[in-house]
């Protein structure tokens, strides 16, 4: 019995080709982010209870986004982070926020630091459902630099909350004490003093670790580790003093690390939860007592998130040859990084495999791979910052390294680079994207075993994306050639349909998808059901996956190709066999191939000269051809005659 899916799937192959008018696209971060709380670049953590449910949520801040909200859809004690509308839509770019009760109405306002200082943001709506409007000058006259870290406490016990902030520029850690009251804060210059000094980026957060009944200081930097200052005073009167031990051990590999100290499990101990440079967030659960943390590392809550640090730029193929797809990826750094597919073609499981330092140009580096030499072994074209496009000739042991690649073009800067058989004739073409947002076309003007590429003008004519345009391709709707998916610098994804050969802009085919910056596009089958999935590499080096659920909406013939060759397969679905017919109506050179969705070559069936008529050829699928679909060319003279969908269901 066919599934739902499989039967729209038939549908497309015996009707001429179903045709998407719309997709969609089902967010699913059980691949590269099984928790579902993104990775971002600086991260730094706040929990306050925003939905006043009793239970803490999760404000998710960084250097190169809005702070995300992410609400708890768990409980208290076994909590449940889940990314949730914009509730902060006054808030800047690469502000860290925290929320308290600062005007005491009984709702959360928020404290922001950005690069012009402190802001206040008031709720204007309730404890339940916020709204936040920013206030001018709230903070006018304080001296806290660019990009100060807030946090608020009762530091002098007087009922009403304090402020300390830890400074970019300096490092320095500085408490502002309330000189107005709960309902009317008020903070001076004059009435502030120096606690400690770090050097430079002070993350500082107040919290009672030694449950002692007065607030202790926590913070990172832009090293290693964390500082604890214990207060030595009272809640009256603190005096704070260094001790080295509490966090010994902790946060040795990352940097810029940002405390949060919380009770997210609701055992009345505080945990230790810290974003850092790379982005994923850290959680260790307090296993000693209220008095005395003792921490150990729990990787279910915020883990498994695939994270290479910056810049990711995905590309999809069968690296090992197993019959699933591994994942290959540049970076910020002009890395080179595989991911062996450790675990199956419909449920990948991907785990670090190598670093390809061969590879490697310049700074952020985008990679794709393909036979273009007919040795049996891929090769790979490498675009870095500069511009140029390399070409890497594979072999047994990897690469050529990169004394020995071919330069092959020049863009201006930022290259983008993406092999496709664009022209469906057998061998690997290449388009490339630049900085300035325009699309290149470099034309396989040799053969499959001995490429030689020519730029075609103009062939993306009247396509621009404004900034850093990485292209990806897919042929979404079904109709024998290649669609276009378009990433950018500014948050942006952009889909062009081939229509007979002009590419036609569609922003239906892009609603519902959260581009990060520097989104980098990429089309893989990843679960196995015959059509392309999009993953989405960003500027922190993050994957996001989006499954493809549309259903067929309408059905059209196509009339793009010409139908006096009348190419059919039957039966279709087919297992393991099937019949593919042609017509000719004049003496031609023929060739009849079978493709996967990536544009790889499977089997040739027949070429070479045919005189005109009828032709059958009994096509029989190998043991090792994986259920799915698959793609049956017809080229004449050259020319791409038809194509059709075939489906091998075993």
């Amino acid at each position: 019995m066919f599934n739902k899916k499989q039967l729209s799937l038939v549908i497309i192959l015996i009707a001429s080709f179903a045709f998407l008018t719309a997709q969609d696209w089902k967010l699913n971060s059980g691949i590269f982010n099984p928790s579902g709380v993104p990775s971002l670049s600086f991260s730094q953590p706040k929990f306050a209870d925003m939905d006043g449910d009793g239970d803490f949520d999760l404000i998710l801040c960084s250097m190169n986004d809005k702070p995300l909200y992410l609400t708890n859809t768990g409980s208290k004690t076994a909590p449940k982070f889940t990314l949730s509308d914009d509730i902060f839509p006054t808030v800047a770019y690469g502000e860290v926020v925290v929320a308290y009760d600062i005007d005491a109405d009984g709702d959360l306002d928020l404290i922001g630091g950005s690069f012009s200082g402190l802001t206040l943001y008031r709720n204007d709506g309730n404890a339940i459902n916020p709204s936040f409007t920013k206030v001018d000058d709230f903070f006018a006259g304080l001296d806290v630099g660019m990009y100060p870290v807030p946090d608020l406490g009762d530091l002098d016990n007087d009922g009403d909350l304090d402020l300390i902030i830890g400074k970019s520029e300096s490092g320095e850690i500085r408490i502002y004490t309330n000189s107005g009251d709960s309902s009317a804060a008020v903070f001076l210059e004059a009435n502030s003093k120096v606690v400690a000094d770090v050097g430079l980026y002070a993350y500082p957060v107040l919290a009672d670790l030694d449950n002692d009944g007065d607030l202790d200081i926590i913070t990172g930097r832009d090293g290693l580790g964390f500082y604890y200052y214990k207060n030595t005073g009272s809640a009256t009167a603190p005096a704070w003093s260094e001790v080295s031990t509490i966090f010994s051990g902790l946060a040795t590999t990352t940097y810029f690390n940002s405390p949060a100290i919380v009770d997210i499990n609701g055992d009345g101990k505080k945990d230790l939860i810290y974003g850092n440079a790379s982005g994923p967030l850290v959680y260790y659960k307090n296993t000693g007592s209220a008095s005395s943390p003792k921490w150990t590392e729990n990787t279910s809550l915020f883990g498994g998130v695939i994270d290479i640090g910056g810049a990711s730029s995905p590309f999809f193929i069968d690296l090992d040859n197993d019959g699933d797809l591994d994942l290959i990826t540049g970076s910020n750094m002009g890395d080179i990084i595989s991911y062996k597919n450790v675990g199956t073609r419909t449920a990948p499981i991907f785990e670090r495999n190598m670093s390809h330092g061969n590879l490697k140009h310049s700074m952020y580096s985008y990679v794709s791979l393909a036979d273009v030499n007919g040795d049996s072994y891929y090769d790979a074209i490498v675009g870095d910052f500069n511009g140029t496009v390399y070409l890497h000739d594979g072999h047994e042991r990897g690469f050529a390294p990169s004394s020995s690649a071919a330069p092959l073009f020049n863009v201006g800067e930022w290259a983008a680079p993406r092999f496709i058989d664009m022209d469906h004739d057998g061998d690997m073409d290449i388009v490339v994207g630049n900085e300035e947002g325009d699309l290149f076309y470099y034309e396989n003007i040799g053969t499959p075993t001995q490429a030689q590429w020519s730029e075609v003008s103009n062939y993306f004519e009247n396509v621009n994306v404004s900034a850093n345009a990485v292209p990806a391709f897919a042929d979404l709707d079904f109709d024998g050639d290649y669609d276009m998916m378009v990433g950018t610098m500014f948050h942006t994804i952009h889909y062009f349909e081939n229509v007979d050969g002009s590419w036609i802009e569609d922003t239906t085919m892009t609603q519902g998808l959260n581009a990060s910056q520097l989104a980098t596009p990429a089309f893989a089958d990843l679960d196995g059901d015959g059509d392309m999935d999009l993953i989405l590499g960003a500027y922190d080096g993050t994957f996001t996956y989006y499954e493809n659920t549309r259903e067929v909406v309408s059905i059209k013939t196509t009339d793009a190709l010409p139908s006096s060759y009348e190419l059919t397969s039957y039966p279709n679905p087919f297992n393991p066999s099937t019949s593919i017919t042609f017509n000719l109506a004049k003496n031609s050179n023929v060739e009849l191939a079978i493709f996967d969705l990536n544009g790889k070559k499977i089997d040739v069936i027949t070429h070479g000269y045919r005189s005109a008529g009828e032709y059958s050829f009994n096509y029989m699928a190998s043991q090792e051809l994986v259920s799915g679909i698959y793609i049956c060319r017809l080229m004449v003279d050259s020319k791409l005659a038809e194509s059709r969908k075939i489906m091998l269901l075993k």
